[in-house]
């Protein structure tokens, strides 16, 4: 018989009632209105977006990094692991509550991620920290931008106005990012309007379906051309 899930936190959210759930000593949900938003038992998406957005970083003097959101931590772990000592890692979390599971009940699943001395936490929506990279030019530009949220794009994202995926989103995106720079994104599913925009934009974009079997998430990765 399967052992029963216990609630170890839960706080309201404009989405509903967001939950910590643990059974054993490894396995943990986040839930948010009864729906499963992350399972720590099934991740292999999340660690591979991390590890394709930040391969060609390690051999960078000071790259710098934004991931949103920080989840259970095993994106932020992937990037880290890429990355030199000298990496700057900025992480957009909108619920706090969330940062203190990482560095409490979920802290031992990434070797304590959230804990790492490159890492800036801030308690903000990623929207806002790509306008302000955006608007304060190279000095603030990042090499990689790394989006893992539970709402990736779809058929139903606004093609203009959509605050993460749609064009104008896109275009402010690419503003914060120095040459060469990637933008990576997690989705529950291919869309193929999604990559339209980030081509129309002058991103060159690749995805694919990490792991074999067993549901199978979608990495995309889109990158800008170097300029000499």
């Amino acid at each position: 018989m399967a052992r029963p899930w216990h609630i170890i936190d839960r706080v309201s959210t404009a989405d509903g009632v967001l939950e910590l759930r643990q059974r054993g000593e490894h396995d943990f949900l986040i839930t948010v209105g009864g729906l499963v938003l992350m399972n720590s038992s099934a991740h292999r998406s999340e660690v591979a977006l991390g590890r394709i957005a930040c391969s060609s970083l390690l051999q960078k003097p000071e790259p710098r990094v934004l991931v949103a959101g920080l989840g259970m931590g095993y994106t932020l772990r992937a990037v880290l692991d890429e990355l030199p000592e000298s990496a700057i890692v900025n992480v957009a979390e909108l619920n706090p509550h969330v940062v203190t599971w990482c560095q409490g009940p979920l802290a031992h699943l990434t070797g304590s991620a959230v804990s790492d001395p490159r890492v800036c936490l801030e308690i903000a929506d990623v929207a806002d920290l790509i306008k302000r990279g955006a608007e304060n030019g190279r000095a603030e530009s990042y090499d990689a931008i790394i989006l893992d949220l539970y709402t990736g794009p779809d058929s139903g994202s606004h093609q203009q106005n959509h605050p993460l995926y749609g064009s104008r989103a896109i275009e402010r995106t690419r503003s914060a990012l120095a040459t060469g720079g990637v933008f990576a994104v997690w989705g529950e599913n291919r869309d193929e309007g999604f990559i339209q925009r980030l081509e129309s934009a002058g991103f060159r974009v690749t995805s694919e379906r990490p792991g074999r079997g067993g549901l199978r998430h979608v990495v995309y990765l889109a990158r800008l051309p170097v300029t000499h």
